[in-house]
């Protein structure tokens, strides 16, 4: 057995993480039905006016408002109507004074016109209307470039495109749209203990779990997982592994981050990249490695499932959301009483899943290797590293997945 080295303290380590992850650079053009969620690589400026054109912006009656002015219930205006315009059509009238043309929602407005009067306000007679009710220049109608104007820049780089947004490049008739690539981020699960689960387990297996969540965590955060075989506690085949993953953005292995003679990773690291540390003052995920291999980030996680999921969602989403371009992710964060008396663990810092009943929080762990604690976690508390215990009832504050 090799001992770990001095622990980093867990800020320094979440430092040094951000300090060697750079955004990707590289752009992409996707079709405007597959840009949700994508980060907007470039500004967009408009090319045309939205709306292109004075529209109503009700169902009525475009009239000139000077017409409609001093009319009421008991004292109605009649007006004569020469024409109909529906959305999507040309105006073939204009409107004189005395005169309306009934108009759809959306339709482009006629000369002449400066005003709708909703058809709620009217009484109509065959070829007349009386208006009940006056109307102001300008009154349920959208003027061209009210919303956009021809030049503005509409959306800017950087900014992640939901379905607003995707609108607005659809009003301007765009079909691709320029997009930062997502991250591909290589999970490389390690150890002779673990199985794929499409195959049957061999006397002291259990089934790889640690790809699956890590692989969930890159996807919901922008990323793309590479999900590699089960790699086994040899130096050839750790070898090779680093290689063949120095195609991705992002490296993490799971398992074989620790310090027994099997843990080999940390030494073929060494020799191909640089360990920038090895070891974190935390709990669980004490064994967390980051190295440089040829440049690119070379996350080490524990293989015990609890450690590995806590610490992929301290260490690795953040570099994967600064690396994809997306907004840090800022958990909510509650107020609470502690359900039962934790021990702390002095010298580390402890992240302990919890679990809310009403406005207590339930702690959670069990044991580094289980997955169920995680599993019904809402979120988890942070014990501080000087802290020896925490009784029942103490005021908590809980950092919601």
């Amino acid at each position: 057995m090799k001992p770990f080295g001095t622990l980093l303290p867990f800020d320094e380590a979440l430092r040094i993480i951000d300090d060697h992850i750079t955004p990707i650079g590289r752009i992409e053009k996707l079709g405007l039905d597959a840009c949700l969620g994508r980060v907007l690589a470039e500004d967009v400026v408009a090319v045309r006016s939205n709306p292109p054109f004075d529209r109503a912006a009700m169902d009525g009656y475009a009239v000139k408002a000077r017409d409609t002015f001093g009319t009421s219930r008991g004292s109605p205006r009649m007006l004569g109507v020469v024409d109909v315009i529906y959305a999507g059509e040309k105006p073939q009238s204009r409107v004189a004074h005395g005169e309306c043309i009934q108009i759809a929602t959306g339709a482009v407005m006629p000369a002449g016109a400066d005003a709708v009067v909703m058809i709620e306000d009217v009484s109509r007679e065959a070829d007349h209307i009386k208006v009940l009710k006056p109307v102001y220049p300008g009154a349920n109608l959208a003027r061209a470039g009210e919303d956009i104007k021809k030049g503005e820049t509409v959306l800017s780089e950087g900014q992640v495109l939901d379905p607003g947004k995707v609108g607005v490049l659809a009003s301007q008739g765009m079909r691709r749209v320029p997009v930062y690539h997502r991250p591909g981020v290589a999970v490389i699960p390690t150890g002779e203990e673990i199985a794929e689960n499409s195959k049957k387990l061999k006397p002291g297996q259990v089934y790889d779990i640690n790809s699956y969540t890590i692989s969930a965590v890159v996807s919901e955060n922008g990323g793309v997982a590479l999900r590699f075989g089960i790699v086994g506690d040899t130096q050839k085949e750790l070898r090779d592994a680093v290689a063949a993953a120095s195609a991705a953005d992002l490296v993490v292995f799971t398992g074989g981050s620790s310090v027994g003679e099997k843990d080999l990773l940390f030494g073929i690291l060494k020799e191909e990249g640089e360990v920038l540390f090895h070891g974190i003052q935390v709990k669980p995920g004490k064994p967390t490695m980051f190295a440089l291999v040829r440049g690119k980030p070379f996350l080490g996680m524990p293989g015990y499932p609890t450690s590995c999921l806590i610490n992929a969602y301290l260490l690795l989403l953040p570099a994967l959301r600064k690396m994809a371009h997306l907004p840090s992710k800022r958990g909510v964060v509650i107020s609470a009483s502690l359900g039962e008396r934790v021990s702390g663990s002095v010298g580390r810092r402890q992240f302990l899943p919890v679990q809310m009943e009403g406005d207590k929080a339930m702690p959670l762990f069990k044991e580094s290797g289980a997955i169920t604690g995680i599993a019904r976690a809402d979120g988890y508390i942070i014990i501080p590293e000087n802290i020896d215990i925490l009784e029942k009832g103490e005021p908590v504050t809980v950092i919601l997945f």
